[in-house]
């Protein structure tokens, strides 16, 4: 199997994977829960802190300038990157969970009323389930799940059933994070707009994998994480079409959201996308996640995906010979993702012991508990690889499991 990238160069621009762990080289299979950083976004924001770090907006002195140019400029990248059609439906966020809650709190607080359905999978992070429970309990509102067959896919028997309760919101996954299986994200839309619902989709375990453009999409909202794509903790973004959130109300108040503020006539707000911005922003992040993005674009996300199928590939082909092996998720579409139990053997254990051998894994249940409900197992092992992962660590992953595997039976 031959690679789409020149992983050596990519790997020269990672620091962190120089280190060892346990006097071994560090091998990071941990992709879906958060990537290591290139240099180029390590000094990002470096640059930031070191020369221009001030408070961004409304500030005449240069440094203010220079960093809200450098935070406006990183919005833009995100527009470019996604496809947005409009610059003001880039909102910057904490993360995919801080996306979602705003979504669920100004648009779900507005349009969802009592006996209404919100439709999830049974394949979301918890960070898509949660925030439309807390909801629908406040509003009456009740929250259906369509069922997921036992290759990982979507039941879309189940959806196409579930979407007749004609649903306010349907909300899910561009790709799973657990299971790797990559949803057709368009084709849902499309199916659930034509029952009137709004959508929502989480991208956090698509864009740092694969093309995305949300208007080719036609969602109405889409969110992700910056630091799954090589960005910083703490910054993501909220695209929203630009209709929908011109109605929606402020969620958070305070800072740059405002218009104007008066005791006796009331508060007015800013437009898009300030109203939703309230607070000092992470400047520093948004200003690294704009750099990562380029750098992304400067990899070829076609070529990352090559990639990673060819190493995903390759890891359920060796460790399917391992005796006791099952893999939970084997859709014919998957992203770099590989989740695994080993009969008689607990996910911990397994994780505990690659990690003496300098191998970095995901073990439990991934944030996911009603994938693991569904398969009736405690936890999986989960490999997840990125642009800088090879083939020999692939091996390494292999010949760790099965290091381990003598250790445990």
């Amino acid at each position: 199997m031959s690679s789409a990238l020149d992983t050596t160069a990519i790997r020269a621009q990672f620091p962190i994977l120089e280190r060892e762990v346990h006097g071994k080289p560090l091998v990071y299979l941990d992709h879906a829960a958060s990537a290591q950083k290139p240099i180029a976004v390590i000094e990002a924001q470096r640059e930031y802190l070191m020369h221009y770090h001030a408070n961004v907006h409304r500030g005449v002195h240069a440094l203010s300038q220079q960093a809200t140019d450098a935070f406006e400029r990183a919005r833009s990248t995100v527009q470019y990157h996604i496809g947005a059609a409009n610059l003001e439906e880039i909102i910057w966020v904490a993360g995919a969970t801080d996306g979602i809650n705003l979504v669920a709190q100004s648009w779900g607080r507005e349009h969802i009323g009592e006996g209404d359905v919100i439709l999830i999978t049974y394949m979301e992070h918890h960070a898509n389930i949660v925030p439309w429970q807390m909801l629908a309990k406040e509003k009456g509102a009740r929250v259906e799940a369509v069922a997921i067959l036992e290759d990982g896919t979507l039941d879309e028997d189940d959806f196409q059933k579930k979407l007749k309760l004609s649903p306010k919101m349907v909300a899910f996954m561009h790709v799973s994070n657990t299971l790797g299986t990559i949803n057709d994200a368009k084709r849902l839309t499309r199916m659930a707009k034509a029952v009137g619902a709004t959508v929502l989709i989480d991208g956090s375990q698509a864009l740092p994998h694969m093309m995305v453009d949300v208007v080719e999409l036609d969602c109405d909202f889409y969110v992700f994480s910056g630091h799954k794509a090589y960005g910083p903790t703490g910054i993501g973004v909220l695209y929203g079409r630009k209709s929908i959130l011109e109605a929606m109300n402020p969620w958070r108040g305070g800072g740059e959201m405002i218009d104007v503020v008066s005791l006796e006539n009331g508060t007015t707000y800013a437009g898009l996308p300030h109203k939703f911005e309230a607070g000092t922003p992470h400047i520093s992040g948004a200003v690294a996640l704009g750099v990562a993005l380029q750098w992304l674009t400067g990899v070829g996300l076609k070529n990352v995906m090559e990639h990673e199928t060819v190493l995903s590939a390759q890891a359920r082909h060796q460790l399917g010979k391992i005796d006791g092996m099952r893999f939970i998720g084997s859709a014919p579409l998957t992203s770099g993702a590989v989740s695994f139990i080993v009969e008689g053997v607990h996910p911990y254990d397994l994780g505990t012991l690659l990690d003496q051998q300098g191998i970095a894994v995901r073990t439990g249940h991934h944030c996911t508990q009603p994938i693991m409900d569904h398969f009736d197992i405690p936890g999986t092992v989960r490999a997840s690889f990125g642009a800088y992962n090879t083939l020999q660590e692939v091996d390494a992953l292999v010949q760790g499991v099965e290091r381990a595997l003598k250790m445990l039976r």
